[in-house]
């Protein structure tokens, strides 16, 4: 079996696990009556995504946006968090001796756990149809050692991971252009994951880099989420609309009178992945141009020793943080939120200004715009 086809099993089994105990828990025929309609809601969503995915057609388009979100923070969230809890939970019940005695009318704390889940998914949902309309614009400064001083005060708008999809389309876009077009950068760079998934979608975001403008260029680079269809038939859609698309390749710009490159990598995974990635663009470099690099996984700027400036996305902040240094973010990646800076070198990680998950804790959608500070 497929790590693909057991992820799906274990959703199921999750959906239909959760509805066994609550209906062995919960003692008026309402509640589980209830509590069968929850759990053929979630199922019946989950079975919209994944068979619309395979049948190549949008089926989760006839969900509303908010039953859409609770069926992902469900799935992706919530379940997972209740599954663990009731393992943990597991052992105490094992040595108990005396099970606990249901409570005399009310909503016993057993029946209320049983709902826990769905009440926060509901809630969740709704707070995202607000969240997924929100974006702010962060400013950096950045010291860049060896930066010509020619290009000090340079201003870049970065924009990452704009994910043109189920849960960013429509009037939202057209408020992320004005608001990038608003900044008037030097430069507009973007940092990959242009669409969440879905071809069909591709033509909003081609829509989307046309619009943007910079006066001296939009250049764009490749993550993940753009190849899951078809690598091949996203690259071909590309450059046939003649975006500026740089994959594994280097756009050399005269800016204030200095030489600017700027180089987009393809997108990779993991340390091997990155170095080779790296290399196979360093013998497009040159010598007399201050190069920029973009990047969709920041973990490749451990092995952009030669760049001094790196943009990069895919984290979307940490997604889910406590604090600025407690939560998805560090757990997951290395960097992944603001300025980092090593051995002479910075890199610039955005939140993301899109979403592929509709919910947000800590870790604000943005677009970042960036003034470069010459630093001898």
């Amino acid at each position: 079996m497929s790590f693909f086809a057991a992820l799906l099993l274990s959703f199921f089994m999750g959906d239909v696990l959760w509805w066994l105990l609550a209906h062995r828990r919960l003692r008026t025929r309402a509640a589980r009556i209830a509590a069968a309609l929850w759990a053929a809601a979630m199922l019946g969503g989950f079975g919209l995504i994944i068979g619309g995915r395979f049948a190549g057609g949008g089926w989760e388009d006839s969900l509303p946006r908010p039953a859409l979100s609770a069926v992902f923070v469900w799935h992706l969230l919530v379940l997972p968090a209740w599954l663990v809890w009731e393992l943990a939970k597991l052992p105490v019940r094992l040595l108990r001796r005396n099970p606990p005695v249901a409570e005399a009318g009310g909503l016993s704390r057993r029946e209320f756990l049983s709902f826990a889940p769905a009440v926060i998914v509901s809630s969740s949902a709704m707070a995202a149809e607000t969240q997924l309309e929100e974006f702010r614009v962060r400013r950096l400064t950045v010291p860049v050692v060896g930066l010509p001083q020619a290009l000090d005060g340079l201003t870049i708008a970065h924009v990452s991971d704009l994910h043109v999809g189920r849960f960013t389309r429509g009037a939202v876009l057209d408020r992320m252009v004005r608001a990038t077009n608003e900044l008037e950068p030097d430069l507009t760079l973007l940092t990959g994951d242009l669409i969440n998934f879905a071809l069909r979608d591709l033509e909003t975001g081609i829509d989307f880099v046309r619009e943007l403008r910079a006066r001296h260029g939009v250049f764009f680079c490749e993550g993940n989420h753009d190849l899951i269809e078809s690598p091949a038939e996203f690259r071909r859609r590309v450059l046939r609309a003649e975006l500026p698309f740089l994959r594994g390749e280097a756009e050399t710009l005269t800016i204030r009178g200095a030489t600017v490159q700027v180089l987009g990598l393809p997108w990779s995974h993991g340390d091997g992945a990155h170095a080779h990635a790296i290399a196979s663009l360093d013998s497009q470099r040159r010598g007399d141009a201050f190069p920029i690099l973009l990047g969709h996984h920041p973990h490749a700027f451990d092995f952009a020793k030669d760049f001094p400036l790196m943009l990069a996305g895919h984290t979307h902040g940490g997604q889910l943080m406590l604090n600025e240094q407690l939560g998805c973010g560090p757990a997951f990646f290395r960097y992944w939120s603001g300025l980092y800076r090593r051995d002479g070198r910075a890199l610039v990680v955005s939140n993301g200004i899109g979403n592929w998950f509709p919910v947000r804790i800590g870790a604000p959608a943005e677009i970042v715009h960036i003034t470069l500070k010459h630093v001898a």
